[in-house]
């Protein structure tokens, strides 16, 4: 509505100047639409259980619950910078364990992609003050100089589950995947109800499950930077607080729009915007 919008003028009596204001600056960027096949999903004891004795189970949710990403720059390629980022995604799944009956079971897959962006170099140590505690005669904690290397950012959505299969093992070798007990953070482990099983964990059964994932994603470089901008000295909004009559909550919920939008089944699918058109039945 209009009305929630923000505008705001000048005070009266405020002047408009140029300004000088520290924001980080875009370096370089990317966009991805990556496909990670046959990932290995890391179950919970009762998961490892019931895949045992299920032959049917379906995905219904994905959710990136914790990331890692580290920034190094390349050897004899002066200014750019390798990002190496890692998605831990939990994964809820349905499974039939009989006629009419079916068990949730959740996990964690992990998944890295590596990208190279320009970074640019600086020279310059920045220090910062922590604030709060600076009085003459406490003991400050130290200001620390912040790294040269610029920030890796990273912004995605949530996964799309493309299938998931259960495997069988052929052998006793353990999966060659990249996660151990240690190899999860502690954030990753509470998002889950249950402990998470691994290869080397006794009672382990012959079969595992894989998911296959679809992930949108856009990977920038930032650095700090002084800007020089036009602005007014203070804004004031100019719409005006309304209070909540909590004596009336019938009247607020008449004074809302109906949801029309809510109603109509959109059964036309979207214009396809990029080459190729749509994909699927009858395309």
């Amino acid at each position: 509505m209009n009305e929630n919008r923000f505008p705001c003028t000048p005070s009266p009596g405020g002047c408009r100047d140029t300004v000088c204001i520290e924001t980080n600056r875009i370096l370089d960027s990317c966009r991805d639409r990556d496909c990670y096949e046959n990932v290995r999903v890391y179950l919970s004891d009762l998961g490892h259980e019931i895949i045992e004795r299920t032959s049917s189970i379906r995905a219904k949710e994905a959710k990136i619950v914790w990331t890692c990403i580290g920034i190094d720059p390349i050897q004899f390629n002066r200014g750019f910078y390798a990002v190496t980022i890692r998605l831990y995604i939990k994964l809820l799944f349905e499974a039939c364990i009989g006629v009419g009956h079916s068990q949730e079971v959740e996990g964690i897959a992990v998944i890295e992609k590596r990208v190279i962006l320009y970074g640019g170099e600086s020279q310059v140590s920045v220090f910062r003050s922590h604030g709060g505690e600076g009085g003459f005669c406490c003991s400050p904690d130290p200001v620390c100089s912040e790294k040269k290397v610029p920030t890796a950012i990273l912004e995605v959505v949530d996964p799309v589950v493309l299938g998931c299969r259960i495997a069988e093992r052929i052998s006793d070798c353990k999966c060659c995947c990249c996660c151990c007990e240690g190899d999860l953070p502690d954030g990753v482990l509470s998002s889950l109800s249950s402990p998470v099983l691994f290869d080397d964990t006794p009672g382990v059964g012959r079969r595992y499950l894989t998911v296959s994932l679809g992930i949108f994603s856009v990977v920038r470089i930032v650095r700090p930077t002084q800007l020089l901008i036009n602005a007014a000295e203070y804004c004031i909004p100019e719409k005006e607080c309304r209070p909540v009559e909590e004596d009336d909550p019938c009247k607020i919920f008449r004074d809302m729009p109906f949801p029309v939008g809510e109603f109509c089944a959109h059964t036309l699918p979207p214009p396809p915007h990029e080459k190729g058109g749509r994909c699927g039945c009858g395309s």
